[in-house]
């Protein structure tokens, strides 16, 4: 079942700041993020280039907006990808996507075997696994969704998916460190969700703002 990224998870919806991405449709954020990137991915697309020098302007772009992902990060991921060889502005957008999705659903049966496995576990860190096994089974359920959404151009409630699975993976990851000391063993995990959904998040704002210039 698909749920409103506001139940139970604090996010902070509707700053231009925010420490995972900058998050949802606040007009004021969204169309100064589009706005910047639109230029850039305009000069490339009227002169031309190639796929590779569109990851690389599409990365760099992003990762000049105050978005929390790293250039290198975004440019190995998106390169490492099947598709990058081939790659359009729509179509870094679904490899975004489909990234996130290989993600979440390694991280859930990564947890699973951790569960299953790990016989030193004490009482927080088990509790703490189980609570990250439902909210990566939410962030399943909501990446399908932005999937679909994403496809048939449903840009805004792709947003507000992408954007339930960043709180999701932060969620997950705050709830080991409610102790003092605490340690979780998914940092690395949860960190890439969140900058593969940032990734994704920031392309679906610039779709967004595209379709809404054209729609003017």
């Amino acid at each position: 079942m698909v749920r409103s990224p506001h139940s139970g998870i604090g996010m902070a919806i509707g700053r231009c700041k925010v420490e995972a991405i900058q998050i949802a449709f606040n007009p004021s954020c969204q169309k100064h993020e589009a706005f910047f990137l639109f230029l850039s991915l305009f000069n490339l697309t009227f002169y031309g280039s190639t796929a590779q020098n569109l990851i690389q302007t599409t990365c760099q772009s992003l990762s000049k907006n105050g978005t929390s992902f790293k250039y290198d990060f975004c440019t190995s991921s998106l390169q490492a990808a099947p598709a990058s060889q081939r790659a359009t502005l729509p179509g870094i957008g679904t490899t975004s996507i489909r990234l996130i999705q290989y993600n979440v659903t390694d991280t859930m049966s990564h947890v699973k075997m951790l569960l299953l496995k790990d016989k030193k576990l004490d009482s927080h860190n088990t509790s703490c696994l189980k609570a990250c096994l439902e909210v990566y089974s939410n962030a399943i359920a909501s990446i399908k969704h932005a999937t679909k959404s994403y496809n048939t151009k449903q840009y805004y409630d792709a947003n507000i998916q992408i954007s339930a699975i960043i709180a999701d993976a932060t969620t997950c990851e705050d709830g080991f460190m409610e102790i003092q000391g605490g340690v979780s063993p998914l940092t690395k995990r949860n960190d890439n969700t969140i900058q593969l959904s940032s990734i994704a998040l920031s392309v679906v704002n610039f779709m967004f703002y595209n379709r809404s210039m054209e729609l003017n």
